[in-house]
């Protein structure tokens, strides 16, 4: 039996969860939620046991200095939870830590058991995958769920995703099996700017949730991290012919495409969104990544690296085998 001591009730609460590892490309999905919990001072109620969940030569614990005193910070899970106020206030549980290395069910009902005993409604999962998407076009962002009803509801696509799947794929199936309504938003980072930061994934993954749930997101520099972030990515691939002509390619197979984001009902969502914050006040792992296939991502080769001259340029990538549909894991 999971209690809670000194969180107060909770107002409409939706549990949003991100997990670093194979589900967290970019680290795009993992950075939202600290975003969350930076923007709007979350307070850390429960860690689930490192012991149970992490293998520490995998993931391994650090030891740093404090006021003289040497302390171990373990890799775990932890939940905090913050108000978010307005004309419809609502409060979050953010859900952020490691994707576990082992007891996936065990790991996935302590979740659920916390989800139930703050009465939360509605579970968001965010992740990030590797795609074939060129970073000069909007991030992609797929919605997912296996409620079909809550797929019409909610404007989501009805997951038939098969073959490998992470925590964030499992949780979401622990949350049908128990009832509770889970929806999975997946970014689709460029497999050849894939380290972290993306802060232009994050902002998309935030805009999205954003809609979702009904709650302005206080964004602070995050647009102008990913406009940096572009601009960056832009002149590395201009120094390479090959590159260039390869992100020109994904962007004109995008361009043909049937893309959402050229739709009237995208554009009236943008335009939405924009309204909202010109009328509001204030604040409101190793292993890999999943890729658009749903398997692992190159292992062991950096899409940007350090060349000798000290600076920092894309590598050749492969030419592109034909216009793969992008797909999310789940």
């Amino acid at each position: 039996m999971i209690e809670l001591e000194g969180v107060p009730e909770l107002v409409d609460p939706v549990m949003v969860a991100a997990f670093e590892g194979w589900n967290d490309a970019g680290d795009a999905a993992s950075a939202a939620v600290a975003h969350l919990d930076k923007e709007w001072k979350g307070e850390v109620f429960a860690a689930l046991d490192a012991e149970d969940y992490y293998d520490f030569q995998v993931n391994r614990p650090t030891v740093f200095m404090e006021d003289g005193v040497r302390k171990v910070t373990w890799p775990t899970t932890r939940l905090s939870v913050v108000r978010v106020g307005g004309d419809k206030p609502r409060d979050l549980v953010l859900v952020r830590g490691i994707e576990p290395s082992m007891r996936w069910r065990s790991f996935c009902n302590e979740l659920l058991g916390f989800a139930h005993e703050l009465g939360v409604e509605l579970v968001v999962v965010l992740g990030a995958l590797l795609g074939d998407t060129p970073h000069t076009r909007p991030v992609p962002i797929s919605g997912t769920t296996s409620d079909a009803d809550l797929a019409r509801r909610m404007d989501l696509e009805e997951t038939k995703y098969e073959g490998p799947t992470g925590i964030v794929g499992i949780l979401q199936e622990a949350c049908a099996h128990a009832g509770v309504p889970a929806v999975s938003l997946w970014a689709a980072v460029p497999h050849y700017v894939s380290q972290p930061p993306n802060p232009k994934a994050t902002l998309a993954l935030l805009n999205r949730l954003e809609d979702l749930i009904g709650v302005r997101v206080p964004l602070g520099e995050l647009p102008e991290d990913a406009r940096a972030w572009q601009v960056g990515v832009d002149q590395l691939a201009a120094e390479d012919t090959e590159v260039a002509e390869y992100v020109q390619s994904l962007e004109e197979a995008r361009d043909t495409a049937e893309l959402p984001e050229a739709s009237g009902e995208a554009i009236a969502r943008e335009f939405e969104r924009y309204l909202r914050r010109r009328d509001g006040a204030g604040p409101g792992g190793p292993g890999g990544h999943a890729t658009a296939d749903g398997g692992d991502g190159p292992s062991g080769t950096p899409f940007l690296r350090d060349n000798p001259s000290g600076r920092t340029r894309p590598p050749r990538p492969p030419k592109p085998s034909g216009d793969d549909e992008e797909s999310s894991e789940d």
